[in-house]
């Protein structure tokens, strides 16, 4: 029996509200930043976008996910324009999304 490829595996994190709510910040500046360049955004994007609207306080995302998201923080939480709280909790998810993929790895 084989197992999942490393791609395509899930995890699981649960986030809370303020959490969720930085993700969700930092997905939407980089879909709109897409649009306003006229390029559609990555698929990825889109998808955990949608994992983050529809969950309550667990989200599933696969490994590939997990990393660009990991990377797409480290992105938002260096700019000046992200506020202490999105540091502080954004910080939080980073820290969860890397000890999951290392735990994994």
């Amino acid at each position: 029996m084989s197992s999942p490829s490393p791609e395509t595996e899930t995890h699981e994190v649960s986030l809370s509200t303020e959490e969720q709510w930085v993700v969700h910040y930092a997905l939407g500046t980089h879909i709109d930043d897409a649009l306003d360049d006229g390029e559609t955004p990555p698929e990825w994007t889109l998808e955990v976008f949608d994992a983050i609207e529809d969950a309550d306080e667990t989200e599933t995302f696969t490994r590939r996910q997990t990393r660009r998201l990991v990377e797409l923080l480290d992105t938002y939480l260096e700019t000046e324009e992200a506020p202490y709280r999105d540091i502080v909790h954004g910080t939080n998810v980073q820290e969860r999304l890397e000890e999951t993929l290392d735990a994994r790895a």
